[in-house]
C-alpha cells in the first residue's frame, strides 16, 4: 500500500507520536530530506517541501527540539529580563504592554518567551549563569537600574541582547529601543507653561534608571526656554502610591504649585489624589501632566494629560530587532528611538 495514502490514527489514541521516519515516509522522501524540510533547509525542492507540511499536519508530527539545537546550536527561545520585584512588575501596566510587544515580535516563529525576574535580595550570578548556560538563544533588557551592572555585561559575554531604554553606559554599542524621553519632558514643561502656569513642580522617576534622568533633564530644559525657573523636584519610584508621597512633600515645599509633571501616569495618578486631599482641583487649581498614555483614569474619570509611551510597538520592535541579532552575528545594529508626543486632556486643561 502506498504509505502516503495509509490513514492515521491521531495522535493520543493508543498510538506512540510519530517519528522522523514515519514523517519521510509519509512524505514519500529521504530522511535528510525531511529533516532540512523541517528545519528550514534551502535544498528541498517546492514539491517535498509541500509533501512533509502534508504529513506534518496529517500525522500532527512534533519536531524533536532537542535534536534540532544540536544541528542549529540554538534553544529555540529567548529571555525577556526585567531586573524589578515581582510586586511591581505585576502591577505596572507598562510591563503588561512589554510582554504583549515582545510576544507579537515572536508570533510568525518558533521562538518561545522566557520571562527572567530579579527579587529583592535575588543573586545576580544565578540570573547570569542561566543567560550563558544556552538556554536562550538571545536576550530583552526592560527597566533595568544604574545598580545592575550586570545587565551591561551581557554584551560581551557573546549572547545577543537588547535593551529596552537606553543602557546607563552613553558609548556602549548595544543596541536599543527607546523613546525621546528629554523631549517628552520638555514637552510637558512647555505645555504648562503655554496654559499660564508659572508655579511648577515635578515628581520625578528614580534616580538610577535613564529613562528618569532623560524625562527630568528634559523637564529642566523646557522650564528654561519657557524662563521659568526650576521649581521643587521629588523623585518617586514609579507608584501611584510613591507619586502621592512625592506629591505631598511637593505641596510641602511650594503650597501656590499650580501645575506638576509626573514622570509616569501611576505616579501622576498619585499626584491628582494629593491635590485633592489637600482640598484642591485638578485643573482649576493645579495642572497635572504624566507620561506614558496608559488607558487609566483619575479616579472620578478624567482623562491624564500625559506624553505618549507606545510601550507596544517599542518592544515589537527590539523583539525583531534581536531576531535580527542571533540572525545576523556580527550586525552593527543601531538605536531605534521613538519621538515623543504629547497628549492634551482633562487633567491640565478645562
Amino acid at each position: 500500500m502506498n504509505p502516503k495514502t495509509t490513514p492515521a490514527a491521531p495522535v493520543g489514541e493508543g498510538r506512540p507520536l510519530p517519528t522522523l521516519e514515519d514523517l519521510a515516509r509519509a512524505a514519500g522522501v529521504s530522511r535528510s530530506t525531511a529533516s532540512r524540510a523541517i528545519n528550514g533547509g534551502s535544498r528541498v525542492s517546492p514539491a517535498a517541501q509541500a509533501a512533509v507540511d502534508a504529513a506534518i499536519a496529517e500525522l500532527g508530527y512534533i519536531p524533536n527540539r532537542a535534536a534540532r539545537s544540536l544541528v542549529t546550536r540554538r534553544a529555540g527561545s529567548v529571555a525577556l529580563v526585567i531586573p524589578e520585584p515581582d510586586a511591581r512588575v505585576m502591577m505596572d501596566p507598562y510591563f503588561a504592554a512589554v510582554v504583549t510587544g515582545v510576544n507579537q515580535s515572536l508570533r510568525d516563529t518558533d521562538i518561545q518567551l522566557v520571562l527572567l525576574m530579579s527579587r529583592a535580595g535575588d543573586d545576580s550570578s544565578r540570573t547570569l549563569r542561566y543567560l550563558r548556560g544556552g538556554h536562550v538563544d538571545g536576550a530583552i533588557v526592560v527597566s533595568h537600574h544604574r545598580a545592575d551592572g550586570w545587565v551591561e555585561t551581557l554584551g560581551s559575554t557573546g549572547l545577543p541582547t537588547v535593551f529596552i531604554g537606553r543602557p546607563w553606559d552613553r558609548k556602549s554599542e548595544l543596541p536599543f529601543v527607546d523613546l525621546d524621553n528629554f523631549e517628552g519632558g520638555r514637552l510637558a514643561a512647555l505645555h504648562l507653561a503655554a496654559i499660564g502656569r508659572t508655579q511648577l513642580g515635578t515628581v520625578a522617576g528614580p534616580r538610577d534608571m535613564t529613562a528618569a534622568v532623560d524625562r527630568l533633564d528634559g523637564w529642566l530644559q523646557g522650564l528654561k526656554e519657557a524662563g521659568l525657573k526650576p521649581g521643587p523636584i521629588v523623585h518617586g519610584d514609579f507608584t501611584t502610591a510613591g507619586g502621592a508621597e512625592a506629591a505631598r512633600k511637593l505641596f510641602g515645599q511650594a503650597p501656590a504649585l499650580d501645575g506638576v509633571f509626573a514622570a509616569s501616569d501611576l505616579m501622576a495618578l498619585g499626584v491628582v489624589e494629593a491635590v485633592r486631599s489637600a482640598g484642591k482641583g485638578v485643573p482649576e487649581d493645579v495642572a497635572v501632566v504624566g507620561f506614558d498614555n496608559h488607558s487609566i483614569q483619575a479616579p472620578n474619570g478624567m482623562d491624564l494629560t500625559t506624553v505618549a509611551h507606545p510601550m507596544v510597538e517599542i518592544a515589537k520592535n527590539a523583539g525583531q530587532l534581536l531576531i535580527r541579532a542571533i540572525e545576523n552575528t556580527g550586525e552593527q545594529l543601531e538605536p531605534v528611538i521613538y519621538p515623543a508626543e504629547l497628549v492634551v486632556r482633562g487633567s491640565s486643561v478645562m
